[in-house]
């Protein structure tokens, strides 16, 4: 099994203030790769709600690259590949909003319209109490610090490799 799990965090409500990003790369149902980087989001700019879920703030990305500097990274890592994430709809629309405010075509990176999303899987199974990702990972013993990127995309890739 081959696929790329993806997680973003937000520095706003808006779609396109990536604040960090984390990726991890399977294949033959092995996480071989892991990528994470903090993100400085459009006039590094917070919302007191979004720095409450995943506890990033202005001082951790003041000098941290800006999207555009991280995407040949992302780009890489997602190109031509099966991309799962938890709430696909969620980081699909992060990913291309943001790409969209740095003028990065979507289309570039040839990979499917809407992602598999780990969030459905759990839902339709009556084993887990609901589709959120900590809960989730509490059923299958899976490790999980939330709303930590590369953790999240790391619990994803596990979710998706037990389905």
């Amino acid at each position: 099994m081959n696929f790329t799990a993806i997680d973003f965090e937000t520095a706003t409500a808006f779609r396109n203030s990536a604040c960090a990003v984390g990726i991890v790369t399977v294949e033959n149902g092995k996480i071989i790769e892991e990528f994470h980087a903090l993100i400085k989001p459009p006039n590094n700019e917070y919302n007191w709600r979004n720095v409450q879920v995943h506890g990033i703030t202005s001082n951790d990305t003041r000098n941290a690259l800006t999207f555009d500097a991280v995407f040949p990274e992302i780009q890489k890592r997602l190109q031509g590949k099966i991309v799962v994430a938890h709430n696909e709809s969620f980081d699909r629309s992060v990913l291309k909003k943001t790409m969209e405010a740095h003028n990065l075509e979507y289309d570039s990176l040839n990979i499917a319209e809407r992602w598999e999303c780990t969030m459905k899987l759990c839902k339709a199974n009556d084993k887990y109490p609901s589709g959120k990702l900590n809960e989730c990972c509490r059923v299958d013993n899976i490790e999980l610090k939330h709303h930590e990127a590369l953790s999240d995309a790391r619990a994803c890739a596990a979710l998706y490799l037990i389905r």
